[in-house]
């Protein structure tokens, strides 16, 4: 008895809608699919657990499809501080992003014997790196010609290597396009699915405010490492010299975060007696540094109304005080990180791409 060849396909899977629905996809036409994430520091979270979809491990569980995790966050660094095809509107350098992710699929699909691999992309619905044009670019530098299969608008996009060979059939896919989510959500309906997120970008470096931090620590620090760039998600920043820097929690969630990342070296100040965020400063520290440090962990703490404030500080073992006023609104102008500050930020190169 001759035993039936079971096709494979390695898909690049986000946990959202449209990763999920190419998956199905494929699924539906009887193919062995194994799934990649990756992990950057720029995603919605850093392990799988904190992932953009609700909760992909049950999703893969239900309709039968492995995850396999790989961590591209050193390299995904070196991009984003010098890509090849330039960054979108913020610091989001699209174009490279999705070429490494192919190539590691590809990589992927060598080790395993897989057929091809399967992306959630739609036409259209990312401007910098969804048109016709740009997928083409995307596969060529990836050296993935003719094996990425786009199931959501494969219909109206060139005929790929699977298809040809009648491993898939192409009349079983769509012809989706554009930034409407109407076609997506009728499908899940179709497939059953109902546990997926909202919309949303999904990564970091779409978000002005998130973008101009980092362009800011790249500037004072090319060679931050994890601490640094995690930071960067949460607090009030403070640039008080080039290289110290000043971190005030928002929430009790935020200030267990701080305690939790600081270091040895680190300073951490609290208002003794008040509602408080903590307050970490990080960096070559000065004996002024700390009091500036000190007056805005109580602007934002409830003892912000009080002419003058104990504030505790802790390095290490070693423990003292310090009595300051609320810093006031000058100081805040002075050192805070907010995106109005332009001077800080580098040039980024513009999407501009000459097409051979």
């Amino acid at each position: 008895m001759v035993k039936m060849m079971t096709h494979k396909a390695v898909a690049l899977f986000s946990g959202g809608l449209d990763s999920t629905l190419a998956i199905l996809a494929i699924l539906k036409q009887g193919i062995e699919v194994k799934a990649v994430m990756f992990l950057t520091h720029f995603g919605c979270g850093t392990s799988i657990k904190t992932s953009c979809s609700h909760n992909p491990l049950s999703t893969a569980e239900k309709y039968g499809f492995e995850i396999k995790l790989l961590d591209v966050a050193d390299r995904f660094m070196e991009i984003v501080k010098n890509p090849k095809f330039g960054y979108g509107r913020n610091l989001n350098p699209c174009i490279d992003c999705r070429i490494l992710m192919l190539k590691e699929a590809n990589g992927v699909m060598d080790s395993i014997g897989a057929d091809f691999i399967v992306t959630g992309e739609v036409l259209g619905q990312r401007p910098m790196s969804q048109r016709k044009d740009i997928l083409n670019v995307i596969d060529r530098e990836a050296g993935t010609i003719g094996y990425v299969l786009r199931p959501l608008s494969a219909k109206l996009l060139k005929i790929t290597i699977p298809e040809a060979k009648g491993i898939v059939n192409r009349d079983m896919l769509y012809d989706f396009s554009g930034r409407s989510r109407k076609p997506q959500i009728a499908l899940a309906k179709e497939f059953g699915l109902i546990d997926y997120p909202e919309p949303a970008g999904g990564c970091l470096l779409t978000e002005p405010n998130y973008a101009h931090r980092l362009r800011e620590l790249l500037v004072h620090n090319p060679d931050s490492q994890f601490k640094e760039i995690e930071m960067l998600k949460i607090g009030r920043h403070f640039r008080f010299s080039s290289s110290c820097k000043i971190i005030v929690g928002r929430d009790k969630a935020e200030n267990e975060t701080i305690q939790s990342l600081s270091e040895s070296n680190d300073y951490l100040l609290k208002v003794e007696g008040y509602g408080s965020p903590i307050t970490l400063v990080t960096g070559e520290i000065t004996e002024e540094t700390l009091r500036v440090a000190a007056s805005l962990c109580v602007r934002y703490s409830d003892a912000k109304h009080l002419s003058e404030v104990e504030v505790i500080v802790v390095n290490g073992s070693d423990t003292f005080r310090l009595r300051v006023s609320p810093a006031d609104d000058e100081i805040i102008i002075r050192y805070r990180i907010e995106k109005k500050n332009k001077s800080l930020a580098p040039k980024t190169t513009p999407c501009s791409l000459h097409i051979s």
